[in-house]
């Protein structure tokens, strides 16, 4: 396998680049733990698919954004790496872990069954107005202006409808599963909606299955949610082996 050029972080200095995102940080009794859940979320909002380098952090650096030592930033790094977040390299440093087609495939699916389950709770515990905020989303993607007439908006639109389906099942436990399946499968999202008229079938994807919520549909809410994230995976199958190389 070729090997690719590295990419450190912290800082991010290029726009092109994954950021990772961290604030300064005041040490408390507990404040290994929250360094933990810190970097976590951190790298899970990374867009490590957009880029074609290797994604690498500096401990040292790390710990001096966050004003601590690097004992607890070591610590917490190896806690990621046992959650297949990261990896250390010898001699070289902790590269934050891109998943194999194979690999995002798998995480897809597993997704699609999530996000259907997703639906069938959200419509035994949702008022009509918590499903009023999924409609809101999509406003201002209205005939006149198609999705692909602004991409960008319309991409982060989509990771906010698939985030929120989640939060509004009102579980931890759900929120928890998708915790290691959302890095990956978010920044696919992100890099292939602009493909293939992706962006137009996926706002119609969206609607209708608002629509259902809506109508308290269950089993066709499911079957829609269900469909739309196994449309990824068939995207990713046909398409997507340059996203891995």
């Amino acid at each position: 396998m070729r090997s690719k050029p590295k990419t450190r972080w912290p800082p991010a200095l290029d726009e092109s680049e994954p950021e990772l995102i961290l604030k300064s940080f005041t040490e408390e009794p507990n404040y290994k733990t929250r360094i933990y859940g810190m970097l976590k979320q951190a790298i899970i909002g990374m867009d490590i698919y957009g880029v074609s380098e290797d994604t690498w952090l500096d401990e040292q650096q790390l710990a001096e954004r966050l004003g601590v030592s690097r004992t607890p930033i070591r610590e917490a790094l190896a806690m990621l790496e046992q959650q297949g977040f990261v990896k250390s390299v010898p001699r070289r440093g902790i590269i934050v872990l891109r998943k194999t087609k194979r690999e995002v495939m798998d995480m897809i699916h597993i997704w699609a069954a999530i996000e259907s389950m997703a639906a069938r709770i959200i419509m035994l515990n949702a008022s009509k107005r918590d499903i009023g905020r999924l409609r809101k989303i999509f406003e201002k993607f209205h005939h006149g202006h198609a999705p692909k007439d602004y991409l960008s908006e319309y991409s982060e639109a989509n990771l906010l409808f698939h985030q929120t389906l989640i939060q509004m099942t009102g579980s931890p436990t759900f929120q928890e599963m998708t915790e290691d399946i959302v890095l990956h499968v978010r920044g696919i999202r992100k890099i292939t909606i602009g493909y293939h008229d992706r962006a137009k079938q996926s706002i119609r994807d969206h609607l209708a299955i608002i629509d259902a919520l809506e109508k308290r549909q269950v089993e066709r809410a499911e079957k829609l949610c269900r469909d739309h994230t196994l449309g990824l995976a068939t995207y990713v199958e046909k398409h997507g082996q340059g996203l891995f190389d």
